[in-house]
């Protein structure tokens, strides 16, 4: 019986292990920053979705949602602690898609839930990878 050849996970270039990671980063945190700012500017209304969805304390979530998607969301553009922000990511995109988008008889809402199930992806594979050679880690270590 022969043995497989072992999977080589390394980049083969330094593009791969630099400013891909980066820039895939800065497109992850953007749709986290955008919609922070949103809530931020908006807080009655964010409050208003929270409880139109029946969570408790929507002062509480959206104090939550805001440090989240605002600090995770520089974190991650930074690569800092990257494996623990995109964790948190992970948990958060699929709570926000169980909690308010998971009306699937609404073709947006499916879309929305199937768009934080793709996110959920991006994350744990910052997770699994983490944050490239370009980041405040791999500066770190």
């Amino acid at each position: 019986m022969s043995q497989a050849a072992p999977i080589n996970t390394q980049p083969s270039s330094p593009a791969l292990s630099g400013a891909v990671p980066l820039i895939g980063r800065i497109l992850l945190a953007a749709i986290f920053l955008i919609s922070g700012l949103g809530k931020i500017m908006e807080p009655t209304a964010s409050m208003g979705y929270i409880s139109s969805v029946g969570l408790p304390l929507p002062q509480v979530a959206l104090a939550i949602g805001i440090a989240v998607e605002v600090i995770g969301g520089l974190m991650l553009i930074a690569g800092y602690r990257t494996r623990t922000v995109a964790a948190i990511f992970v948990v958060y995109c699929l709570a926000t898609a169980a909690f308010f988008h998971s009306n699937f008889a609404d073709q947006n809402q499916l879309i929305h839930f199937l768009k934080n199930v793709a996110m959920t992806g991006g994350m744990l594979q910052i997770v699994a990878f983490g944050g490239g050679r370009l980041s405040v880690d791999a500066r770190r270590a």
